[in-house]
Order: structure tokens, then sequence, then C-alpha cells
């Protein structure tokens, strides 16, 4: 190793080994600083990596190629991790720049190994040997998905394609931080400032003391409400002020369209440049190209299982916007639901017919201990338990830290950061800052994060949970346990790296323990008082589940639709963004679409995020979740039995074998579809 090179591993936090407990990452001692120079190193020290494998003059063997292709880029793979989960979550101009700067690097170095010809001819040769190889289930996993991913990536192309194809993938990923970085931007930009208290009328009191507190923070007087979650769906949840309720609408539903933040350009650069790079490769459209590798195959099972489901459900979510009609003129309005008042309407009438509100319920699940009953069902099912570190770095004072044991062997930890801040997206996602993996037989435990979007405390008053944050919170904590659970050789097969369509499984169960009496009753005690929430009010959180169950469906599905057209390989439409999203959502639209706006703009899953042509996937996974905890309540929703088969058959798994199979293997046969629907009530409906 070169001084100049020793001495940046040595010496830079983002390289260096770290002096951390479980070699957590070294928060407290990196800086901006930092992140340029380790790039250049851990970029330098990958390739030379696989420069080894390559001038390597042994024949090509599992070891000294595919297992050590696997091994190559750690270094890279540390810091990359830190940096863009924190470009997410702990983000500044400073930190977009940086991105920006290092982004075509890391695509140069990506497609230096993923079109390196000798390096492909070295693979092919393992891979066409692979029957007299005799590797263990594992490795002929890893074997073949390396030979997969070489292919998909661009491994077999020459000459000019294989220049435009890297250069293409250059261009994509800066395109994807352009989208993302406006999308942030124009969420901040927006706010509205009430200063006449009588315009607060009907807001409840965690509301307006939550808007107080961001004016504060402003050095403003008087309330301030933000496109940031919680503020947004309070506000329109409970606003008389239509007006004020149009104008928050607005804001939000073009965010990033036109202006100084417009990401119209962004979108078509980014679809243009998906589709040449799939046609390029051989597929008709970019959709057939991700969908190969996932649960459904193919665009037609996607598109055939979508039109399934919304003909299924629209007619219910038809229904209930008449009878939401019905309701808001019984109460005098004599206007059309429009869509900034369906929100508020919505929970008016919701209120009426199952006598509850978020204000009656929010006093029962303060966060403290919500966390800390989300992680004793984990201890109840799995037998892992959570014990709280303030000796390990955090990113930002609201991270929290937690050691996770199972017995006396470790697991992981798990970082969570609650609350809202101009820093952080919007939304909640879990990601890790290390994969599980084994190496020369040690075991590396996952660094899970867990990032959400909840109301921070204000005064004497703790951070206190809508119900819907409750089931947020069980979602990203199913997919920490698909990573904290995992049990792998190698970090590209463990975890959450499995199919788009079936990762949502464990994140999409375990919301269900948020509508089970025994659950609730172990923690929901008023933050003040120390009432156990009522038995009444359980029944009326377990009554009101499926409340416009058909225009949630509706609405997902118009956002899988939307995804589809995208990515449909169809010539990128001369119309603008809000007119191709009208095209595509309005036939199955049952609240009005306004002209002008688009939430494509702002819609990071598919343009920055990882499910393009794969946001169907939440629907897919959903039918998988509603069969699996079908099987629950069978056996028993906290029965240790069911939990050990599916923590041994699905979430240490990870992608060492295709999805069907493993859920095959746990639960004897393949879902039923009819299950979701079951769940959702609309079956029994529509008799």
């Amino acid at each position: 190793m070169m001084t100049a090179e020793k001495d940046i591993f040595e010496s830079n936090p983002l390289l260096a080994p770290s002096p951390n407990p479980f070699g957590a990452p070294a928060f407290d001692r990196i800086k901006p600083d930092h992140y340029e120079p380790a790039f250049a190193a851990a970029i330098d020290r990958a390739k030379a990596e696989v420069d080894a494998i390559c001038s390597n003059t042994e024949p090509p063997t599992f070891a000294n190629t595919i297992e050590a292709l696997e091994r190559s880029g750690e270094a890279l793979e540390r810091e990359s991790s830190v940096f863009f989960n924190l470009n997410e979550a702990c983000t500044d101009d400073r930190m977009h720049a940086i991105a920006e700067a290092v982004s075509p690097k890391l695509t140069g170095y990506s497609m230096y190994v993923r079109l390196n010809p000798v390096l492909f001819d070295r693979i092919k040769a393992v891979y066409d040997k692979r029957e007299s190889l005799s590797l263990d289930p594992e490795q002929a996993r890893l074997l073949e998905e390396t030979y997969k991913s070489f292919k998909r990536g661009g491994a077999q192309l020459a000459g000019e394609d294989k220049a435009l194809y890297s250069q293409m993938q250059e261009q994509l990923q800066l395109a994807s931080l352009a989208f993302d970085k406006n999308a942030l931007d124009a969420t901040n930009a927006y706010t509205l400032e009430i200063s006449d208290e009588a315009q607060l009328q009907g807001m409840p009191q965690y509301a307006i003391d939550a808007a107080a507190e961001e004016a504060r923070q402003r050095g403003l007087q008087g309330w301030v409400f933000t496109l940031q979650a919680p503020s947004y769906s309070a506000f329109m949840a409970y606003s008389g002020n239509r007006q004020q309720r149009r104008d928050m609408w607005m804001a939000y539903n073009t965010r990033a369209l036109l202006g100084e933040y417009d990401n119209s350009r962004n979108i078509k650069d980014i679809i243009s440049l998906r589709e040449r790079s799939a046609r390029i490769l051989g597929y008709e459209s970019y959709a057939s190209y991700a969908l190969e590798e996932r649960m459904a195959k193919n665009p037609a099972t996607v598109n055939a299982f979508l039109a399934d489901l919304m003909a299924k459900t629209r007619p219910f979510a038809t229904k209930e916007m008449r009878q939401l009609a019905g309701y808001a003129s019984s109460k005098g309005f004599t206007e059309s639901i429009m869509p900034w008042d369906f929100a508020y309407w919505s929970r008016r009438q919701k209120e009426e017919l199952f006598d509850i509100t978020t204000e009656l319920l929010k006093p029962y699940f303060e966060l403290g201990k919500v966390v800390k009953a989300v992680l004793g069902l984990a201890t109840t099912l799995y037998g892992i338990e959570f014990k709280k570190r303030g000796d390990i770095p955090v990113y930002h004072p609201d991270v929290e830290v937690y050691q996770v044991n199972d017995g006396e062997r470790f697991m992981g930890l798990l970082y969570m950061d609650f609350f809202p801040r101009e820093s952080k997206r919007s939304g909640a996602w879990m990601t890790n800052f290390r994969e599980q993996s084994c190496v020369g037989g040690e075991q590396r435990r996952p660094f899970v994060s867990l990032v959400t979007n909840f109301t921070k405390p204000v005064g004497d008053t703790p951070s206190l949970l809508t119900f819907g944050e409750v089931t947020t919170l069980l979602h990203e904590f199913g997919h920490g346990l698909h990573s904290l659970l995992s049990e792998g050789t190698y970090a590209s097969l463990t975890g959450t790296n499995v199919t788009r369509d079936f990762v949502e499984l464990p994140s999409q169960l375990m919301e269900n323990w948020a509508y089970e009496k025994e659950f609730l009753d172990s923690f929901a005690r008023h933050y003040q008082t120390g009432e156990t929430i009522p038995q009444e009010y359980i029944e009326r959180i377990v009554a009101a589940k499926n409340y416009q169950a058909g225009y949630a469906s509706v609405r997902q599905l118009q956002f899988g639709l939307l995804d589809m057209a995208w990515h449909s390989g169809e010539q990128i439409p001369d119309v603008g963004v809000a007119e191709f999203e009208a095209a595509v959502t309005g036939p199955n639209a049952v609240v009005p679409i306004i002209a002008g706006t688009a939430m494509s703009t702002s819609f990071t899953h598919i343009f920055s995020g990882g499910y393009a042509a794969g946001y169907y996937s939440y629907k897919w996974a959903e039918v998988l979740a509603a069969d699996a905890f079908a099987f629950f309540k069978q056996t028993g929703i906290f029965n240790r039995a069911t939990a050990a088969s599916f923590r041994r058959e699905v979430l240490s798994r990870g992608d060492i074998e295709d999805a069907d199979v493993l859920y095959r293997n746990w639960r004897g046969r393949d879902a039923r579809p009819e299950a979701l629907l079951e769940a959702d009530g609309l079956v029994e409906k529509a008799g």
C-alpha cells in the first residue's frame, strides 16, 4: 500500500477502522471535508481489487473470481452507505454538491466493473462449469446472480453501445440526484403563515402547538404550517378554512412542477435514459428489464394484476365517494367534493361513524411507549432484545441507537430517527449503514436505520403519534427485522436485498398487530393519567380499519398504473407531466383531477428511489401479507412457533432462494389473492 493511501485509510474516519463498539460509524468524527477524499481513495482501492481479479494468472474459480468480486469494494460500500443515507436524512447544500461531484465517479467505477470484458470472461468461465463445482446452495445462488447481473448490466455490449450505455448511466444518476434535490427543496419552500387565531378553529391542540413551535423556530409570530407530513396531514384533515385547504393542497400537488424547482425535465430525461438503456440491452421497455428479476416477471402480469384489483375495488371506492358527498351535504356543504375537501370530510365522517378521533387516540400513543411496545413485540415473537446505547455516536441529536441481541449473540444496531427537519426528506424509510455478511468466519451484523417524520415534542407535551403513525413505525420496523434477523454469508444476498415485490412482505405484515387488542392493551396508556386505552376505543379502531378501503386501494393502484405508464416503453409524451398523469389516472379517478397539478414531479419512489416499474409491489406484497397474517391469526398472533418458522424460512433467508419458493416453504402453498380483499372487508361488501 502506498504511503499516501495508507495515511488516508488510517486517518479518514470514513475509511479508518472505527473505534466505536461493534465498529459503528464514527459520526462524531465525520466532517464534510472527509467525503470526497475518501471516495477517491475508496474507488482507487476498489478498482485495484478488481484489477487483481482480472490479472490473476490462475484459472477462474468460484473463490478467486466470484467470491473475490463479492468482497471487493468494501471500503467504498461502507462510505457510500453512510454518505447517501445522510444525504436523505441530514443533508444540506454542501452534501448535495458532494453528491453531484462524486456520483459520476461512482457510476464510472460501476461501469468499470460491469463492462469489464476480462472480468466478465472469468465470471462466464466459472458459470459455464457450474454443474461440476459442488457449490453449496448459497454459493450457487451468488454465482447465478453475479452472472445475471453482469449480463443485465451491459457486460455483453461492445464498441459504441458499451460507451453509450456507460454515458447514459452517469447521466441517469445525475438526473435522479437533481430530481431528489428539487423535490426536497420544493417541499421546504412553501409555508402557510396564520396570524389570526380564529383561522385555527377546528384544529386539534397538538397541531396548533406544533405550528406555533414551527413559527417560533423561524422567528415568526403566530402559526406556520408546512408541507412536511405531520403538519400537512393535520391541516388538511382539520382546517375548516376551505380556501386555505385549497392553497395547501395546490402547493403540495404542484411541488417541483414548474418554477424554480421544476422536475419536469428531469422526469423526461430519466425516463428517456432508462428506456434507451433497456433497449440497448435487448429489452422492449424499462419495465420489461426491471420486472425480469421480480416475482411478477413481466409487464403483462403486473398490468393484469393492477387491472384485476382495480375492477374489484373501484366500485367500492365510487360508492364510498357517494356516501361521503351525501354526508357532507347533510352537514350543509353545497359544493362538490374536491381533492382539498376529501381529507376534511372523510375525517369528520369517520369520526361520526365510529365515534373516534385522532385527538382522542393520540394521548394513548406516546412515542416512547410505542417504541418500547414495538421492540417488545419483536422480543415476544422472535426472542431478540433491545438495549439503548448512549455511547455510540449519531449523526443528529434526535437519533437513538439500540443494541440488538438474541440471548448472548449480538444481532446488530438499530438507529431510530423520528422527527422532521428541513435537512430530511419527507416520508418514512428503512436503510442500512452496513449489511449483514460473514467474512472469513467473522459475523458482520447489520447496522439498521429507521427514519420517520413524526410530530416533535412541544414544551411539556411529548411526541404523540396518530394511529397511522403507529402503523408506519411497525411497517418500517418490519423492514428492520428483515435485516436484523438475516443469516447469510454474502451481503448482496442478505436482509432486504430481495425483489421489490417481496421486500414489503415483512413490513406490511407487521402493521397488522396495530389492530389487535392484545397488542394495544400491552402499551397504550394515556400519557398524562396512565389510563389504559379503553376497550371501546380498541373496538372502534378495529371497526374503522376498513373505512374507505376501496378508495385507499384505488389510490395505490393509480400510483402503480402511473409508474407502469411512465416505464411502458412508449415514446416519451410531448404533453406536459400534468397532462400525461391526468390521462393515466383520470379513467379510474374517484375525485376530480385538477388541471395543472401532478404528483409525478415529487414521486421520489420511482424517479430517485428504487421502485421504478415496481410501485405495484406494495399491492402485490399486501396480498402476501394478508395471507401471512391470516396464518398468524389462525395459530395465535404471539405464537412463537409460527414466528420462528417465519424467521427461519423468510426473514433469515434474504435472497438465497426465489421469493415464491421462500413463501411456499413457510406457508406450504402460494398466497391466496382473495386474502387481501377479505382483509379489507371488500369481499363481504360485495355480497
